[in-house]
């Protein structure tokens, strides 16, 4: 398990919002890793988690098979991005990227975001979602090949593929006032049809 802080510019809503953004709203939030086993080469600076990986930060959660983290040499303090206390060389170290791939799944409250592979910039400060991209909300639901979302300023951007064909998305409406009361006019509401003629004296 691996304890981490996110530090970033608060996030402003725009676009499609998503699950990605929770990285963003959560970045007070310590991040724990749990998997199956843990492989650090100090040497190469790369630590791979293998095997039901599950990334925990606040409410933001993200399941994939492998996550691939890259990082640099000591932390500087103070220093943005995303910093974590045991990569295995006995110091703090500074995470420059991380790489998840194999079935990638965030979830945020009623928000998920579903990828073939998930890729974290953090001296940009960016998540990239790429292959076979849904991201849903309740019953909304949004296709693409790849989702870009910057934590910065919460710009999300879809986009589409060759493979995959155009952007789609499905809103579900809401039933209206009338509808949900069984087609009933509102009280003031004009009534439409034949008037009757108005009786003479």
């Amino acid at each position: 398990m691996v304890a981490a802080s996110v530090a970033a510019a608060p996030a402003v809503n725009k676009g499609p919002p998503n699950a990605l953004q929770g990285f963003s709203q959560n970045r007070d939030q310590p991040v724990q890793i749990e998997a199956a086993t843990l492989e650090v080469r100090d040497k190469d600076k790369v630590a791979t988690f293998s095997g039901n990986v599950k990334v925990v930060q606040g409410d933001t959660v993200m399941r994939c098979k492998s996550l691939v983290v890259f990082y640099d040499g000591q932390a500087k303090p103070g220093a943005g991005g995303m910093k974590t206390a045991s990569t295995g060389s006995g110091s703090q170290q500074q995470i420059s990227r991380l790489e998840a791939k194999g079935g990638v799944v965030v979830t945020q409250k009623d928000h998920t975001a579903t990828g073939d592979t998930g890729l974290f910039d953090m001296q940009s400060n960016t998540v990239t979602l790429l292959g076979n991209v849904m991201v849903s909300q309740g019953q909304n639901v949004m296709r693409g090949e790849r989702l870009v979302v910057d934590l910065t300023s919460g710009v999300s951007r879809v986009e589409s593929g060759k493979s995959h064909g155009p952007v789609r998305m499905l809103i579900q409406q809401q039933p209206s006032n009338a509808a949900r009361d069984g087609g009933a006019a509102a009280p003031n509401a004009p009534r439409l049809g034949p008037s009757r003629p108005s009786s003479s004296n």
